[in-house]
């Protein structure tokens, strides 16, 4: 069953159109990888369907919920079902890991402080974190440790929904797999979908059930990594060539 459906999506940043007629659709339970080239708008079409960013023309439909139409108090509803793992982790400075954590649970119940701490030391175990790594700040942890920390208070809402910006950026390639294999125990054991935003081709075949592979401002390819380089396109046949 679809999730979300992207339809004729058109993003324009005054006279520069970044996507002309984006169609796509994402399934309950895969791990949906979002393609292409530097500049060609991945991360922008992500924005666009975590209600960050408006997108010009078009339609998104996310969890039965279309995002041109959505009153607030639904759109304040639909961003408490999805997480999101921001490329840097996106964690404030002034706050330490579980206060980090904690932030979406404050914001949006009514839980008691003992429950929240309860719920911030299971987000911690889950990705893999210490308990002792809840007092430390973002400025004294490494990058996987941010990305990790970033991933727990993505999970703090127990979403339906998760969107990774190039989750493996900036690791180095022991980490970079361990975080592919944290996010596909995560998926399976939580029953997840999963839409991630990527260039690295390990992470690509390890994790991705499908693809959607943005060039020249359209789909150029959706669908399995099987037929993928029997695509018309000079970037996916670059591209791919790597790995095949």
């Amino acid at each position: 069953m679809p999730l979300i459906e992207v339809k004729n999506v058109v993003t324009a940043f005054g006279d520069r159109i970044i996507h002309d007629g984006l169609n796509l659709t994402v399934n309950e339970g895969e791990i949906y990888g979002l393609l292409g080239p530097s500049g060609c708008g991945k991360t922008t079409l992500l924005r666009e369907m975590v209600m960050l960013q408006e997108f010009t023309s078009g339609s998104i439909n996310i969890l039965g919920k279309n995002l041109s139409t959505i009153r607030e108090k639904d759109a304040q509803k639909l961003r408490r079902e999805w997480g999101v793992l921001f490329q840097f982790g996106a964690l404030f400075s002034s706050l330490n890991i579980a206060e980090n954590i904690s932030l979406p649970l404050k914001e949006y119940t009514s839980l008691s402080p003992k429950m929240i701490n309860e719920i911030v030391a299971f987000k911690l175990n889950l990705v893999g974190l210490k308990p002792s790594d809840s007092k430390l700040y973002p400025s004294e942890i490494s990058g996987g440790m941010r990305k990790k920390a970033g991933l727990a208070r993505a999970f703090a809402m127990d979403p339906k929904l998760l969107f990774l910006d190039e989750p493996t950026s900036g690791l180095d390639p022991i980490s970079a797999k361990e975080f592919d294999a944290l996010i596909l125990n995560l998926h399976a054991m939580l029953g997840l979908t999963v839409v991630m935003v990527t260039h690295d081709l390990r992470s690509i075949y390890d994790t991705l059930d499908r693809v959607a592979i943005i060039d020249n401002k359209k789909i150029a390819y959706e669908g399995t990594l099987d037929e993928v380089t029997s695509v018309q396109s000079e970037f996916i046949q670059t591209f791919f060539s790597e790995k095949t």
